[in-house]
Parts: C-alpha cells; structure tokens; sequence
C-alpha cells in the first residue's frame, strides 16, 4: 500500500511540474507577442536630415571638440583672447599694423631674455619649433584654392548669364542683407559677432538638440510652403533666358 501511495503522489508531483512549465511558456509566449505588436520607437528627425552626430559633422578633431567645448578651459581662454583683441580694436581703437609690432616686440623681447638669462637661472632656453613649408603641403593648398575660386567664379558667371533666376534672387537677398549689417556694425564687430556665434551656437544645439531639432523643422517645413507660393505665383511666372531661346 506504502508503495502504491509513493508511486500516486510522485505522478501528482509530474503532473503539477507539467502545468506549470505549460503555464510558464504559455505566459511568456504571450508577452513576446505583446513585445511584438507594441509600436517601435520611430527614429528622431534631425535638423536638415542629419544621420551623423555633430561632433562627427564638425569634423570630429581637434577643432570640433573646441567649437563643442569638450575642454572647456581651452574653448574659454581662446573665446577670452579673442574677446580681448576685440575690446583693444573697437574700444581703445587700436590698429591692426601697431599691435601685430607690439605683440612680435614682446614676443622677441622675453624670447631674446629668457634664452640669455637661463644659463645663470639653471634653467634650459625656450625650445622653437622648426616650421618648414614642404612643396606637397603649398601644392596641396594651392590646388584646394584653385578649386575654391573657380567654383565662386563659375557661380558668379551663371548668375550673371541670367539662367538661374533663384540663385540670383538668392545671391541679391544675401548680398542685400550683409549691407545692412554693414551699415550698422563696423568690420570688426560683425567679424566677431559672427566668430561668437559660430563659437557658442554648436554647443548650445548640442546641449539643447531635440528642442531645437523639433522647432527647426516647424521653421522649414514653414519656410517651404511660403517659398512654394511665391515661386507658383512670382517666381515660376518670370520668363529666363533659356526660355527665350526657345521660342
């Protein structure tokens, strides 16, 4: 009887073990498919169709990780000098031909004392850099130079020609726009107005990249409906010059 009991209960034990690996495999069967049917994560649109993170977009050196203040010491004591030269220029109005003497005179100045004072300090001279220009590298600029200007003068060129009509629109508004600022600011400030914008703004889109991102493409898609009206009802009216040939 002892045995018949121990065989009963062992079965009652395998039948449970069965129910519950089957409720087991039954419950997570059904949350991989609630996995399955929840709605994946759309990827974030990036401001003008951007894949790239900016720090790659910048280049991903030395110049991006100031422009992004990885080094926030080295960005600040570069925005700090420029601003200094700033203020001698615009304020004090400091010329551009007496400070460039006065800085190589203070430069050769504690160049010329510190190579002679450190035999008797125990100290070693100051170390120069060799700066060589190689042929390879003055070729290499001259060629990206070269490229440069011909592209400028065959924009210019097609402008002119009258054959596109929206980049001339574009190259007038442009023009017309820096005259005003010109008229308002002088060289100098403009400059460093534009080198603190083009100093301080990566970082603070970083810093702030979705909201910026959302509100930029608001701005676009905005820009592109006023755009598409005006060239429907102005631009796309206007006869060019390859129209005329035409006829």
């Amino acid at each position: 009887m002892m045995s018949e009991n121990e065989e009963h209960g062992s079965l009652l034990e395998k039948i449970s073990e069965k129910i519950h690996e089957y409720k087991h495999s039954s419950s997570s069967s059904s949350s991989d498919s609630d996995d399955d049917k929840k709605p994946k994560k759309s990827k974030k649109k990036r401001l003008f169709g951007r894949k790239h993170p900016l720090h790659h977009v910048l280049g991903g050196g030395k110049a991006a990780d100031l422009v992004l203040w990885r080094n926030k010491q080295t960005s600040g004591s570069i925005l700090a000098g420029v601003t200094v030269i700033w203020l001698l220029f615009e304020g004090i109005g400091y010329h551009l031909l007496t400070f460039l003497c006065h800085a190589l005179i203070v430069f050769l100045t504690v160049c010329f004392v510190w190579s002679n004072a450190a035999s008797f300090i125990n100290r070693s001279p100051p170390r120069f850099p060799e700066v060589i220009l190689s042929e390879v590298q003055c070729l290499k600029f001259a060629h990206i130079a070269r490229k440069e200007i011909n592209e400028a003068f065959f924009t210019l060129r097609n402008v002119a020609s009258g054959k596109d009509l929206k980049t001339y629109l574009m190259s007038i508004a442009v023009l017309w726009f820096i005259s005003i600022l010109g008229s308002c600011f002088s060289f100098l400030t403009l400059s460093y107005t534009i080198f603190l914008m083009a100093y301080t703004l990566p970082m603070l889109y970083e810093k702030y990249e979705d909201q910026v991102d959302v509100v930029g493409e608001k701005a676009l898609i905005e820009i592109k409906k006023q755009y598409a009206v005006l060239d429907g009802k102005l631009l796309s009216k206007i006869p060019t010059l390859s129209d005329k040939k035409q006829h």
